[in-house]
């Protein structure tokens, strides 16, 4: 059986995940092989990919803006000019403390150059403060991700289907490919699903908790304030459709979702479930990223980035290949599992959910 040692292992199936891998094999000259299914098509959606989130660190929006520029080239790039679409989401808040922070992420968003509406309360409801933010962009997952098998192949990324791979101790991981066998001398673990499928309970990080959570896929004639709103309360997620309905993302098993997400849009009418899924994620108990290794020589983990992720894959990408800006370096590092809570804090605001300890 031949044998070849590559520099790493990316585990997820997201845009996030392509373009990390990507990156690193066409930019930093990395070998590199992906592990998780090209695509789901037919899944309903657990994540969203956009410009814009409500991220209250000065740091994280400088870092943001700087990476934009590129990241928006490569995926048009890739994906062709339909892979971004602009949407212009609405933030929207009923407690105080999500009021308190909404307002916090404002001062941050004009500060960094975002055009911000307020959004009346006909539009969104009494006793609730809301503000669309202008000019983002979301990846448009149908269109890019097909694209993005075909750029991972040219830069010489081999996706392997995810029972194929073997992480051993190290943080190294072994894959079996027929006669061939893969190794990679490290392993990141970039979706949620990856990092609960792969990561051993003896190395998993104080600070990251599991939470069930559910997708709702509804069919309506009614239409959202915005084609993307998030509550910062609990830090649901709807997505209008095109052709009517939408899909709702939100915290809870699906019961509990269902019943809260019924209570949130009482005033749309009554709501027709064509789908739903229950699934867990993964969410720093102090609201703000979690990067790097779970233990001095454990496999790398990306978790918590938020719908931002996607949009600081060049940032990442150069951080793990060692070849980060100063600024870039430092952003990385301040959020690594084994220097949390050391020096300055770097903790986001953190919708009020139900929290489970991992």
């Amino acid at each position: 059986m031949s044998e070849a040692e590559l520099d790493f292992a990316v585990f997820g199936s997201s845009p996030l995940a392509g373009l990390i891998a990507g990156l690193l094999a066409s930019r930093h000259k990395r070998s590199v092989f992906i592990v998780g299914d090209a695509q789901a098509r037919y899944r309903l959606p657990r994540t969203l990919d956009m410009s814009v989130a409500p991220i209250t660190r000065p740091e994280t929006w400088a870092l943001l803006k700087a990476c934009l520029p590129d990241i928006s080239k490569l995926v048009t790039r890739i994906g062709g000019r339909h892979a971004l679409r602009r949407v212009d989401p609405i933030f929207f808040a009923d407690g105080p403390a999500a009021r308190e922070a909404l307002g916090h992420f404002s001062h941050m968003a004009r500060a960094h150059g975002m055009i911000l509406e307020t959004v009346p309360p006909a539009k969104i409801g009494v006793d609730r403060t809301a503000l669309r933010i202008n000019d983002a962009v979301t990846i448009h997952r149908p269109g890019f991700e097909p694209a993005m098998e075909a750029w991972l192949g040219e830069s010489g990324v081999r996706r392997l289907a995810p029972e194929a791979a073997t992480m051993a101790p190290g943080g190294a991981t072994a894959i079996k490919a027929g006669e061939e066998m893969l190794i990679a001398r490290r392993a990141i673990l970039v979706d949620d699903s990856a990092i609960l499928r792969s990561l051993p309970g003896w190395q998993w990080p104080a600070q990251l908790l599991r939470q069930p959570h559910a997708t709702i896929l509804t069919a309506s004639s009614r239409h959202l304030a915005g084609p993307i709103m998030m509550q910062l309360d609990s830090g649901t997620i709807l997505v209008q459709h095109e052709e009517g309905g939408m899909a709702a993302m939100g915290p809870g098993g699906l019961s509990a979702f269902s019943g809260r997400l019924a209570t949130l849009l009482a005033e749309t009418g009554q709501l027709q479930q064509v789908g739903q899924v229950g699934y867990e994620i993964l969410m720093p108990n102090d609201g703000a990223p979690l990067l790097g290794p779970v233990a001095s020589d454990g496999p790398l983990i990306l978790t918590g980035l938020g719908p931002i992720g996607a949009f600081l894959a060049p940032a990442l990408a150069r951080w793990l290949a060692g070849e980060a800006s100063d600024d870039e370096a430092e952003w990385c590092e301040a959020r690594r599992p084994d220097k949390r809570g050391l020096g300055r804090s770097v903790a986001e605001f953190n919708s009020r959910i139900e929290e489970q300890a991992a």
